[in-house]
């Protein structure tokens, strides 16, 4: 691979652009700026409005000057990533944008990798491959981004991933992520094949690993509840001494703090679950009282912290009032597990097959002849 190297590719908004990549890439940079070729939007340099013989003379030159350098330059054979990336952000549901970014030092793509919320193609592509560029679809009213890249090896597909939601900081291979899609080359089908199956797929694995999340935080809680009921029963026996009321004092205050700690995880997680939890349609109508209960702990809690935050409650009343909270938490956390697995996203249903059209009856025999 040469120090720097310099990918064109034609837009149709830019004319033709170009974007570079190596661990010289500044010095192709300099060698664009002297052929004409200005940054433009997402700082990818093109050539801009120009005739064909003007963009002719232009890509003679810059491949002169490239040569001169020991740079070599190449005609991608698919459309702009950025225009690709932006037909498919018009054409998703919902407000998406699309931007460009270039990794032209090799190392810049490796900072993907701890983002990608993968377990599939791209994020083995990212690790093994070189990607010198691709783009970001951001929906501005949930904040999911994916990443779009050309498939290497592949000249009509893309692949298309999610970065980790900002909830939760893990990325590639992690064991909720959803796996890449293979993408066409058309952004309509493209766009048809995120909406229909990626993004589907991508709300349940999130909802999913939200469900567990605040399982694990529950169960955390209530294996610490038991160690600290252990301490209090021998800290209350008639024989217990004044070691035994202080080692109950202080694992009082360890259990508080790491009760308060996990539910954190729960307030921050369970909203949003709550949300989608319909009781009257699943087998137990009847949760729907205790989840009126968690939401409104929820509730507490949250008023609960605002206090402290501004000073308002006193340091003996937290522990009493968080405390509340969290007991009914535990004692309907069986509820709250059913009723969220229940609400977990359906995965597209399959157009049904065409049944086996039946055998006509046997018509008359044929004559001899």
């Amino acid at each position: 691979m040469a120090d720097a190297q310099i990918i064109l590719a034609l837009s149709q908004a830019a004319g033709i652009v170009a974007l570079v990549h190596g661990e010289e890439y500044r010095r192709a940079q300099t060698v664009l700026d002297e052929t004409g070729f200005r940054p433009g939007e997402d700082g990818v340099h093109q050539l801009g409005a120009a005739s064909p013989a003007t963009a002719r003379a232009a890509v003679s030159d810059l491949s002169r000057r490239a040569d001169r350098h020991g740079m070599r330059v190449t005609m991608s054979g698919r459309h702009f990533v950025g225009d690709t990336a932006r037909d498919i952000a018009h054409r998703l549901p919902g407000p998406w944008t699309a931007r460009v970014e270039e990794y032209a030092h090799p190392l810049w793509q490796e900072d993907l990798v701890p983002w990608l919320w993968d377990s599939g193609e791209l994020g083995h592509a990212v690790q093994n491959s070189r990607i010198p560029y691709a783009a970001v679809l951001t929906n501005l009213s949930t904040d999911t981004r994916l990443l779009l890249v050309e498939r290497p090896g592949h000249l009509r597909e893309y692949l298309v991933g999610a970065f980790a939601p900002e909830a939760f900081p893990e990325g590639h291979g992690a064991p909720h992520a959803r796996r890449s899609l293979v993408a066409p080359s058309s952004p309509g089908r493209a766009a048809q094949a995120i909406a229909e199956q990626f993004l589907p797929a991508y709300d349940r694995a999130v909802h999913n690993r939200r469900a567990d999340t605040v399982a694990e935080a529950l169960t955390i809680i209530h294996t610490e509840l038991s160690g600290w009921r252990d301490h209090r029963d021998r800290a209350w026996t008639p024989d217990a001494g004044p070691a035994d009321v202080a080692v109950f004092g202080e694992a009082t205050r360890a259990f508080l703090d790491t009760a308060w700690r996990e539910f954190l995880t729960v307030i921050r997680h369970a909203p949003a679950l709550l949300e989608r939890c319909r009781p009257a349609s699943t087998e137990w109508p009847q949760d729907a009282r205790p989840l009126d209960l968690l939401a409104r702990a929820l509730l507490d809690a949250e008023n609960t912290r605002e206090d402290v935050d501004a000073g308002a409650l006193s340091p003996a009343e937290h522990p009493v009032r968080i405390w509340r909270a969290i007991e009914t938490w535990l004692t309907h956390r069986e509820v709250f597990q059913r009723q969220a697995r229940a609400a977990a996203p359906r995965p597209p249903t399959a157009p049904a097959l065409p049944g086996r059209v039946p055998a006509l009856p046997p018509g008359p025999p044929t004559p001899r002849r």
